[in-house]
């Protein structure tokens, strides 16, 4: 009898014929057509994300983030839903809108929760974040009553794998106003608002289904109360189109359209009762990619259709190789006077003996964070957070810089320094997100002090803690750390210099930590700046955070591509056994193949 596949010994496997076509919806259709030969497919499925909250209200939940391989599908066409973004808040004690359902056949991605509506003084209690996709943040309270509101449920309702993360709280800070929780991501749960600092957005998740990795799904930065003086801190939405949350009286920032972001929490000012509106949640998106897939043996006949419509694998596409990485962010600005020195940017590395990025060919986005910003000799003189870097599913944290309200570092990759002066400041927080290993370390912090030195703390570095600054001198910045990956050891990531009243001032730390009084961190290094020197009216500015950078190392088999063009591709020479190295110093598109 004959074999009825061809031939060839071995069993009949379902096959599909799609042509490896990937196709975006980004909004609502009634009838997806596949194409004829489609049998199976694979999607991501990405729900509206929530709006934010008003009046110091939490950012919005992210839009839940599903995926499916391998799924069959049956029938020319298909419905396909896009959910919307929640609409913002615009009434004080009401949540943001929750975002709508997005749905692909059988797999429905739930809208992202709306984030807590804040409250004015002697008024109601402010509102919890709502449950979603990812649930909303919880708002800033003021006045009477609990003095802490919890962020929405995330994973709701519940799926496996879960589908997001839970909001984070809001909070009454302890002086000055009240601070929303960051809204839940994908990836990570919101941030708890902190002390003065707003919750960050939960990160969202990548997917390379398009043929690059693109985040999706990041929650909305919690929003923030700008009293007298406004020391509140607003929070920044996180990766994957979550919107910024606002201090004062802006409104919040929309999530990013077709991403499913949840939108930022408004701001609030104090006195007169305004405040700021929450921002929407951004679209949901839909993708599918039609198969060309076979489980084992093929039919003869198939093999041949697909030769002649050439839709057979030919071997170009390389799948799972890995890569060696550093990715190091944009250092924080040392602030002026003798107030703290700026942390250096996060720095996470492969190399040598980390785990390693697996990645197909194709195209990735590199993200490099730019330096904070120095503070002046006169105000504003706080130095600002340097920006993360990012590649792949590696983030790396921007540097903390200086928090005006309390004369504490700001956390960060590495935390910032602290306030010289006539009371116990500590410095910032450092690996801040969290990851494994450390990104960072913290900040230095100043010692009660007398004249003549009043010395800021050292920011933090890649490899210690910035140094604590003491009646006699500013603290020194943390040390960096040296990292081969280009072929020879360059040290990354030094914290800056902490000022002081006298000319004892700090040194930056190696791994281009600026030096104070107001010395630059080193561009591409992610070094903080160092702070400046002396007490009003001879105040001196101090120096901007460096650039980040990030650095990608591929077996020699392996061929990189960087643009734009002032980065690099060079082939490393013996021992090495021609490695290739990717270095980019701007942000720009990594090519594999």
């Amino acid at each position: 009898m004959g074999s009825p596949n061809g031939g060839i010994v071995g069993v009949i496997n379902p096959t599909s014929f799609g042509k490896c076509t990937v196709t975006s919806v980004t909004s609502s259709t009634p009838a997806f057509s596949f194409q004829p030969g489609t049998r199976l497919v694979s999607a991501l499925v990405v729900a509206g994300g929530g709006g934010g909250g008003a009046s110091q209200g939490g950012g919005g939940g992210a839009g839940g983030f599903r995926t499916c391989t391998s799924f069959p599908v049956c029938g020319a066409s298909i419905p396909i839903t896009v959910g919307a973004g929640g609409a913002g808040s615009s009434v004080v004690n009401t949540a943001g809108a929750s975002g709508t359902d997005s749905i692909f056949s059988t797999i429905t991605s739930a809208g992202g929760g709306g984030g807590g509506g804040g409250n004015r003084a002697g008024q109601t209690s402010a509102t919890v974040g709502n449950a979603g996709g990812s649930g909303g943040g919880g708002a800033g309270t003021c006045g009477p009553g609990p003095q802490s509101k919890a962020g929405g449920s995330g994973n709701t309702p519940p799926v496996s794998p879960p589908q997001g993360n839970t909001g984070g709280t809001g909070i009454k800070a302890p002086v000055c106003g009240e601070v929303g929780g960051g809204g839940g991501g994908a990836g990570a749960v919101g941030g708890n608002a902190s002390g003065t600092v707003a919750g960050t957005g939960g990160a969202g998740l990548a997917n390379s289904i398009t043929g690059s990795p693109v985040f999706y799904a990041g929650g909305g930065g919690g929003g923030a109360r700008a009293g007298a003086p406004p020391c509140m801190t607003a929070a920044p939405g996180g990766v994957g189109g979550g919107g910024a949350g606002a201090a004062g009286l802006p409104a919040g920032t929309a999530g990013t359209s077709n991403t499913g972001g949840g939108g930022g929490g408004g701001g609030g000012l104090g006195g007169g009762g305004c405040f700021g509106n929450g921002g929407a949640g951004g679209s949901g998106i839909v993708i599918v990619k039609e198969l060309n897939k076979a489980s084992g043996v093929w039919n003869l006949q198939s093999q041949f259709s697909a030769q002649k419509s050439g839709t057979w694998p030919d071997g170009t596409i390389n799948l799972g190789q890995v890569f060696d990485y550093l990715v190091v962010a944009g250092g924080a600005g040392g602030s002026g006077s003798r107030l703290g020195a700026g942390g250096a940017g996060g720095y996470r590395t492969s190399f040598p003996g980390g785990t390693k990025l697996s990645l197909d060919s194709g195209s990735y986005p590199i993200t490099i964070g730019a330096g904070g910003v120095a503070g002046g000799a006169s105000a504003p003189q706080f130095g600002i957070s340097g920006n993360p870097s990012i590649f792949s599913t590696i983030t790396s944290a921007g540097g903390g810089g200086y928090n005006s309200c309390t004369g504490d570092g700001l956390p960060g990759g590495s935390g910032g320094g602290a306030l010289a002066g006539g009371g116990q400041t500590v410095g910032g927080t450092g690996n801040s997100p969290p990851v494994s290993p450390p990104q960072g370390n913290p900040g230095g912090p100043a010692n009660l002090q007398a004249p003549p030195a009043f010395g800021a703390g050292g920011g933090g570095g890649a490899s210690a803690a910035g140094g604590t600054g003491t009646a006699l001198a500013g603290g020194n910045g943390g040390a960096g750390s040296p990292n081969s990956i280009s072929g020879c050891a360059v040290f990354y990531a030094g914290g800056g210099g902490g000022g002081a009243s006298s000319p004892a001032t700090g040194s930056g730390g190696v791994g281009g930590g600026g030096s104070s009084p107001g010395g630059a961190g080193t561009v591409n290094t992610g070094g903080g700046g160092g702070s400046g020197r002396g007490s009003a009216p001879g105040c001196t500015a101090g120096g901007a955070g460096g650039s980040g950078i990030v650095i990608v190392r591929a077996p020699s088999a392996r061929t990189l591509g960087a643009s734009p063009g002032t980065n690099t591709v060079t082939t490393l020479p013996a021992p090495a056994g021609g490695c290739k190295v990717a270095t980019f110093t701007v942000s720009g598109t990594l090519t594999v193949s």
